[in-house]
């Protein structure tokens, strides 16, 4: 049986230039395959569908990075770019009843009754946007002028942040999850987002507000509280992945509509709901392409190779989103697809606790859009650059044109 000592690891491209067909190649060559990061760290990519669903929620798999022998033996390259991504303190690096305890903690604040209440600010936030496409004259970058402000206002709002400290916080997260940053750039980003986040919290505890920040401020459970470190980590994770992911899952959809204009008439003339295009552009275009780390606590066999207690794992949701053993005609943008079922949420314990928020945004934000401008197509010119990162997978300008 395989093992890390008898393979040849695949370098994975930093800057994402062609993820999908990178992850054709890695699910052709397994179900899990060996993989080196940027600075030489080896991992396991866990590539197809069944595979990935198994593990993410398989108890032999943990997130805390102290499982992992790289990390504990002192082996990371200084300044390794990702490490701060992989040790951010909060739910994403919990495990059993520390995951369980911080995860109850934050859904008091996360429920679905306050996300629900957030539709017509959402509504009223993307028609304020449009009213300024409205304006704009010619070609235009959507991925700016639409993509990125609405789910950074609305999370914005909902952890009670400084308007004029948004763009800020936009700009760190965006290398903080980079996987091409510099080590200087990405220690920089982690420092700068740490003291932001401690300075909201720090005003929050002086004068609370009605916003998710002062509510996990109190929700308590018993008598455990988060405590300063779980709040600022929490913080963070809730920043990257409530206006990240929906940043990436907005232009995904728009660029692959207007790249499958019969799809898109599909859903104009009301054969297909919105829900239906939010679900296949996960699926087809994960906004998450690989996402770091999770770590065997004993050895697993996963297709012939045996996984050893201590190594870390590489969830390769846009990998699995393309698996042709789950999926007839997988690399197809299909609105009709039945089921459309994905992992680019996540699965298991971790699931992600802003899903439902990050699906409302999308719809809203897409019927209003083509409600506006049911003509939109792409501008002419050349395939849009990706953003630069196997972590995120979108692409950084998205220019389109109102016909």
């Amino acid at each position: 049986m395989d093992t890390a000592d008898t393979l040849t690891a695949v370098r994975l491209d930093p800057f994402g230039r062609d993820q999908h067909a990178e992850n054709a190649r890695l699910r052709e060559a397994g179900p899990a395959v060996l993989v080196e990061l940027p600075g030489g760290v080896v991992v396991w990519a866990i590539t197809r569908h069944d595979t990935l669903q198994d593990l993410l929620a398989d108890p032999r798999v943990g997130k805390n990075p102290r499982l992992w022998n790289t990390f504990n033996e002192g082996r990371l390259p200084e300044g390794w770019p990702l490490l701060n991504f992989v040790t951010v303190p909060g739910m994403v690096t919990a495990d059993g009843e520390d995951h369980r305890r911080l995860r109850g903690l934050v859904s008091q604040a996360f429920t679905p009754r306050r996300i629900a209440e957030l539709q017509p600010a959402i509504e009223a936030r993307a028609e304020a946007l449009l009213d300024g496409v409205e304006l704009l004259e010619g070609e235009f970058d959507l991925r700016e002028h639409f993509a990125y402000p609405l789910p950074m206002q609305v999370i914005g709002e909902l952890l009670g942040l400084p308007p004029k400290q948004q763009d800020e916080l936009h700009a760190l997260s965006d290398t903080l999850v980079s996987s091409s940053a510099t080590p200087e750039a990405a220690l920089g980003a982690q420092r700068g987002l740490f003291a932001l986040l401690a300075s909201v919290v720090a005003a929050k505890r002086a004068e609370p507000g009605d916003d998710l920040t002062t509510d996990l401020i109190h929700a308590r459970e018993a008598d455990d509280r988060l405590s300063e470190e779980e709040l600022v980590g929490t913080l963070l994770l809730m920043l990257v992945a409530g206006h990240e992911t929906t940043l990436n899952l907005i232009t995904n959809a728009v660029r692959a509509l207007l790249a499958h204009p019969e799809q898109l008439r599909l859903v104009l003339d009301g054969e297909q709901p919105w829900s239906a295009v939010v679900e296949e552009t996960l699926r087809h275009d994960s906004p998450v392409g690989q996402f770091p780390l999770r770590y065997a606590v004993e050895d697993i066999e996963v297709g012939g190779v045996l996984i050893r207690r201590g190594e870390a794992l590489l969830a390769s949701y846009a990998a699995a989103g393309r698996d042709p053993g789950h999926y007839p005609d997988a690399d197809r943008f299909d609105l009709t697809r039945q089921p459309a079922r994905h992992l680019s949420l996540g699965h298991g314990p971790h699931f992600c606790l802003g899903s439902g928020l990050a699906r409302m945004e999308a719809e809203t934000a897409l019927r209003g859009l083509f409600g506006r401008f049911p003509s939109l197509a792409l501008a002419d010119g050349p395939a849009p650059e990706p953003i630069g990162s196997f972590v995120s997978n979108s692409v950084r300008v998205l220019r389109v044109r109102k016909a």
